[in-house]
This record gives C-alpha cells, structure tokens and sequence, in this order.
C-alpha cells in the first residue's frame, strides 16, 4: 500500500490508457498474462523490494505489486540517513543497533552511488544531567517527571558502544570529543551556551527513491531469463477467494486473479489494511508519523559546516539539522498516527513551529522563516502497535507474523511484516526471503551481502575516477549530444547505470527541457519504458529530486507534461488532468504552491 498522495487523485485520471512499456517486466501485463507466482510481494517500499531482488537472486518465481507508486510511502518519506540508530541504545535494542551498524557498513560500500558517509556532530549542554532518569526511561520507555536531558557523560557511554559495533577495518572513523571552545572554532554559528560536541560518522542516502528502483531493477533482472521476477505499481490487493488474490488494476480499473502458495505482507503501516483486504483480521501496526522540511538558507547551510547536526531538542526528542547538497534537511516528529486519515502524511503547521523552534534552539542568531521552505513531507512509520509506550521508545526492530489464509482454494501462506527501517532492508530481506523459502522447500543458493547493488557496481567515487569514467564513455556522450556537466548529472542519477542510460540517449532524437537542463524528453522517456513512470508526479517526486529541491514550476509541469504524452498516449485533455494532478500533490502533501501560468 501507498501513502496518500493516491487517495488524493482525481478520479478524473483513473481511468487511462495503460501505458506500453520496452520492459514488460515492470508492467501490470506480465502479472495478468501469468497470473501466478509461487511468491507474491504486497509493498513497494524498500522492505517489499528488498525482498523481491533476494527472492529473484534465488530463483524463485516471485511478483510484486505495490498499489501506488515504488517507494511512495515511508520508504520515500525517511530522514535520508543511512545510520546505527545510537538512540536505540536507551531502549537497549543492542541486537538492533549492532545489525543497523553493519548493514550501515554494508550499504557504503555496496551503494557507493546513493548512500555516501555523514559526519555528525552532537552539540551537548550538560555533562552529567540524565545520568540517574536515563536507567528509568531504559527500564519503562516512559519519561519520569521533568525532563532530564542527556548530558556529555551519557552520550560518551553511547558513542563507545557505538563505535565497538562499527569496527569494519577501520572504515568508520571512532568518535571525538571536542570542549566548548574548540566545537565553536570548527561551527561558530552553534549555541553558545553548549559545553562540548561529540562527532562520529554515520551515513546518508541522498536518493532513497532511486536506490529503491535500483533494487527492483537487480531483482528483475535477476529473474529476466525466464521471466520470473515481475513488479507492478499502481496495482492494488482488493480481496481474496476461491480463485485467489484480486487485483484491480489502478489506472484502468480491471480486476484479475493472481495465485501464489505464499504471500509477503510488506505494505508498511498499511499491513493491518491489507490483511482485511485478504479476510485476515490482525491489530499489529501501530505508527507514528514523522515530518520534514527542506529549507533554501545559504547561512543556515554554511553553518552546518557540511556536518548532520543530530541532538536532543529542550522536550528530549532526537531531531537532526543537515545539508543535502545546497538545501538542508530539517526533522523529524514523532506523533500517533491513524492512517486512515489523511493528515497522518501531512506536515503540519505546529510541527513547522517545532522546526523552527529547534533550529533557533541550535542557531539562535540564524532566523528562518516560511519563506526558506521549499518543500516539506511526512511519512508514516510502519511500527508495531505500541499502546501506552511513548512513540519515541517503539521499537524500530522487526518481526515477522505467519499465518495462513483460507480463502483461495488451496491454504496460502501468510508472512506479514511488522516494522523495519532503511537502513537493515537488506538484512530484514534476507530474513523474510528465507521465511519464504523454507514455505516453498528451498534453499538459498546466494547471499546479497557482499552484493553490489545496481549502479554501485563500478561507481566512480574519486574525481580521478570520474574523469576516468566520463572519458571512456567520451564517444557515446558525444553521439547522444550530452556535455560533461549533463553526463555528471547523469551519473550522480543513475550511479553507473548512467551508461545505458547515455548509451539509449544516443540512439534517438532528444533534446534537454527549457525549465531545466537536468532533464531531456528522451530521458523521460526512458523512465516510462524503464521504470514504469505512469504519472507526472512520479517524475518530480520519485525519479528525480525535483519537487525536493523546490525546483517545480508551472513551466516545468507543462513541458514535461508535454513529454510524456506521447510514450503514455496522453491527450490533451489527459495532459492539463496530470499537470493538474501534480499541483494538487505537491500543494496538500508538500506544502508547494504552484501558479497557473498567467495567459
């Protein structure tokens, strides 16, 4: 299931031409035209993909559909780090934060083209304050009386239990502490009234969208001898019976049957949804929703110093301040969610407030006001029901519930997925595929974990390389009309897969868009033929970072509206409904107003 943005769609694009896709993998017609899989996945956040690309390297006949659009939910809605979750060691999940410290690890080195080492700085305003409540929270998860925060000692306890879970030959540099005036040496702009600052290193992944169709793509092709590894999007579960899973077809509101011994429930916050769907009664999810928003603030950015500043706020929540490339990244809540209401994906204006709050808390002479906006998000997270727990002491661990379901002639299996974050997916894919395929009486045949991921493979990380890449592909660029600057940008979207995507350039009529030169009309219509873009807003939000940036105009909308009409078969009508769509999105889920062009 999908966050959402689909429930808000006009019903006036429902109904649609379906789209032709070159690789009819990615397509609601390999799913209809072999209607049954001995794995069907429903979800198309990373969890859900994850395990498609294990069970595909398998193997294994395995299909995904995912009701709105790949990574439309949670998995798009994430802080963008990739990290060991050191605030999980009060909740004394050990087991959690040493898996999320090697998975961390893993992903540097397998998805060097998205997921690219953080620095992060603590700012710390006590030295032994919260040492004798911190037991307390451990013990209950519930804040006892006034607020203790945590000081310099707690924190240093942490880092050095952080840093024995991160030895990796040496590849993640051990924590520093920094006294006061040293720490205002290296960011002048931080509170003056902090008394030390403790820096390690995390990750970030600047693109979870991408590298979550990256995965998919690996899981496709994994199954592309004999077509057994098919996804769809837009592709809803909207019940069960004797003939097996109903689809309904989102875009052109056919139903079909598809039937599979066992069924993955990865659909996040939605699962419980889900199960009902499919005649399964379950009261597993209990989210809570986190918000973002990304500011365009040159001072704010330059004080950042290039550094995560990741610290305990004046009401103890763990909020983060950090650059993502000239925007910063400002997060995140924590509020119960009930995700039949669509304001559970909204961020809202008190949580603007807090934002603001928080920044001025960390950098009280830096103002930021409404105007620095230029986008905003929230997601929900899919954890466990949590009843009088705080939301933020809910487990960010995993587990996995079985169950059988009666409905579909022969007796299926249930696996439900309940919880999950970025950062194990491949781990938690793991897991989940071998529960699958001790259903089916298989055994893994390999491991993902010293597997490089898509565009990882061969991804030049130094400017030495780079050059080295864009020189080796010099004759291509040049037949596809593209300049060094247009193929970086190339590479820093697509990792090394950039290649084919120059490569396919080349080989028709193309032109770079007026509103940015990031994009080109052949470009998009690689996307349609490659990666199942259906609507406009999947380009913005999903295959790009445009809307994330605060780059969309009305200009924008129109010319790539333009664009997609004819590798989707769009009228004109169909076009003005998309362009219409996409403001609709960007205005009541991302807080994005744009204008109709004035004639």
């Amino acid at each position: 299931m999908s966050d959402s943005e689909t429930a808000a769609e006009p019903q006036s694009i429902a109904q649609r031409n379906e789209p032709q896709s070159a690789d009819e993998r990615f397509s609601v017609t390999a799913l209809r035209n072999r209607p049954e899989a001995q794995v069907l996945i429903i979800g198309g956040g990373i969890n859900g993909v994850g395990t498609f690309r294990d069970l595909a390297l398998q193997g294994v006949d395995v299909a995904l559909v995912e009701r709105g659009d790949y990574c439309q939910g949670a998995s798009g809605a994430s802080s963008h780090m990739i990290h060991g979750g050191i605030r999980y060691l009060e909740n004394g999940e050990f087991r959690l934060v040493k898996e999320s410290v090697q998975e961390r690890n893993r992903l540097l080195k397998l998805a060097p083209h998205y997921v690219k080492p953080l620095q992060t700085t603590i700012p710390i305003f006590s030295t032994f304050s919260g040492v004798l409540s911190a037991p307390l929270r451990f013990l209950t998860h519930k804040q006892q009386g006034k607020l203790k925060e945590r000081g310099a000692f707690l924190i240093k306890l942490g880092l050095s239990i952080y840093d024995s879970f991160s030895r990796d030959g040496g590849s993640v540099p051990r924590h520093q502490f920094a006294a006061k005036e040293r720490a205002l040496q290296e960011l002048p702009w931080l509170n003056p009234n902090l008394k030390y600052a403790a820096t390690y290193f995390d990750a970030s992944v600047h693109n979870p969208e991408r590298l979550t169709l990256d995965v998919l793509r690996d899981g496709v092709e994994a199954g592309s001898e004999n077509g057994k590894a098919r996804a769809s999007n837009y592709l809803e579960v909207t019940g069960i019976d004797d003939a097996g899973v109903q689809l309904t077809d989102r875009l052109t509101g056919k139903q079909f049957s598809f039937r599979a011994p066992v069924i993955i429930n990865a659909s996040g916050a939605w699962t419980d949804l889900t199960n009902g769907a499919l005649g399964e009664q379950s009261s597993f999810m209990g989210g809570t929703k986190g918000s973002h928003i990304v500011l365009d603030h040159p001072e704010l950015l330059a004080a950042c110093g290039g550094r995560e500043l990741f610290f305990e706020h004046t009401d103890g929540r763990i909020v983060l301040i950090y650059p993502m490339g000239d925007r910063v990244l400002v997060g995140t809540t924590d509020i119960d969610a009930d995700i039949r209401n669509t304001e559970s994906s909204i961020c809202t204006d008190a949580e603007i407030d807090y934002f603001f709050d928080l920044i001025g808390h960390l950098f009280p002479d830096l103002p930021v006001t409404r105007e620095h906006i230029v986008y905003s998000f929230a997601g929900v997270r899919p954890l466990p029901r949590h009843d009088d727990a705080q939301p933020g002491f809910v487990s960010r661990d995993y587990r996995i519930e079985q169950s059988t379901l009666p409905g579909a002639g022969e007796p299926v299996s249930m696996l439900s997925l309940i919880g999950g974050k970025w950062t194990t997916f491949r781990a938690l894919s793991e897991h989940l595929a071998d529960e699958a395929l001790a259903k089916l009486g298989k055994k893994r045949k390999v491991s993902t974990a010293e597997l490089t991921i898509g565009g990882g493979a061969d991804f030049p990380e130094t400017e030495e390389d780079v050059s080295a890449w864009l020189a080796a592909l010099e004759d291509q660029a040049r037949a596809a009309q593209i300049d060094e600057a247009r193929a970086r940008g190339l590479l820093n979207r697509y990792g090394s897969r950039a290649a084919q995507v120059i490569g396919y350039l080349g080989q028709g009529v193309d032109s770079l868009l007026q509103a940015t030169h990031e994009l080109s009309t052949r470009e998009l219509e690689y996307m349609v033929e490659q990666e199942q873009v259906v609507h406009l807003i999947d380009v913005l939000i999903r295959r790009t970072s445009l809307a994330f940036r605060g780059l969309v105009s009305i200009e924008l909308l129109e010319e790539i509206a333009q664009a997609l009409s004819g590798p989707l078969s769009w009228d004109a009508q169909r076009a003005q409904e998309e362009v219409q769509h996409a403001r609709e999105v960007l205005e009541t889920f991302h807080r994005v107003c744009v204008p109709q062009l004035i004639s």
